[in-house]
């Protein structure tokens, strides 16, 4: 069985959220401003304390396993694209908040799905395709990473906004580099976004340009209050068998749930 260096990537990549927008190398605007109050000039940010205990755990996220980001979210100077107005996209998709949060915290939620080579007896169990297809199927599932950022005055309306724009204006794609390794988005696509919160923004940021075809990542980031959920979705099983997939819709209730 063989696969090009990008899947091959695409694989290893799927439990960093450091690498989640650099594997690309293999709405309709969302819900309004409720006027809730919790925002505006005088808003406070909460305190990394109260961030993690916002942020979903163990157990409250059904069918997904939830615990720390494995590899841990790269520092916010090391990711950039080539186009500055672009850099919100990419840190969106790295996991890392927009703008300039006064706290934030990620966790990562892995959909929970047994492995089908382990129904095989034998290698001759998989034979004849059968293994590269139990493969695929054995990494069809969503791993996504939570932000949740809070910050001081209207600064989650202007972080949110950043991100809209960058949206908009990198459309035709983009390039960008974490700590030297390079990849590339041929096109950036609004999507409909979950319609939590008070305002939202979901996109997906994708690569065709390779020999591995389309490559998609989705990314959503929602404001509540003056705080901002960012989540990002992969899924290299559906990659490698061309099949859709969007972010996790049981993470982002379960965590919006905790943010009422």
């Amino acid at each position: 069985m063989k696969r090009s260096s990008g899947v091959r990537l695409c694989a290893t990549a799927a439990v960093s959220a450091l690498s989640l927008a650099l594997i690309t190398g293999c709405s309709d605007g969302g819900s309004k401003d409720s006027g809730d109050g919790k925002g505006g000039k005088d808003a406070k940010a909460l305190s990394v304390a109260e961030l993690k205990q916002l942020i979903i755990a163990k157990g409250e996220v059904p069918g997904y396993k939830v615990g720390p980001v494995e590899g841990g979210i790269p520092d916010k100077s090391k990711v950039k694209s080539d186009d500055a107005q672009c850099d919100p996209v990419l840190r969106a998709l790295t996991g890392i908040a927009p703008g300039e949060p006064a706290t934030n915290t990620s966790r990562m939620a892995t959909e929970d799905k047994k492995d089908p080579t382990d129904k095989a007896t034998s290698l001759d169990d998989l034979a004849d395709g059968k293994f590269e297809d139990a493969l695929n199927e054995s990494m069809d599932l969503d791993v996504t990473v939570v932000t949740l950022a809070s910050y001081d005055g209207d600064g989650a309306e202007s972080a949110l906004k950043s991100v809209t724009d960058a949206v908009k204006s990198c459309s035709g794609g983009f390039s960008g580099e974490q700590d030297g390794e390079k990849g590339k988005f041929t096109k950036v696509e609004e999507e409909k976004s979950s319609g939590t919160g008070d305002e939202s923004v979901a996109f997906t940021a994708t690569n065709d340009s390779g020999k591995d075809g389309v490559m998609p990542l989705h990314a959503e980031v929602v404001r509540h209050g003056n705080t901002l959920a960012t989540y990002t979705t992969i899924n290299i099983g559906a990659m490698m068998s061309k099949k859709a997939y969007t972010v996790s819709a049981p993470v982002i209730k379960a965590q919006a749930a905790k943010l009422k």
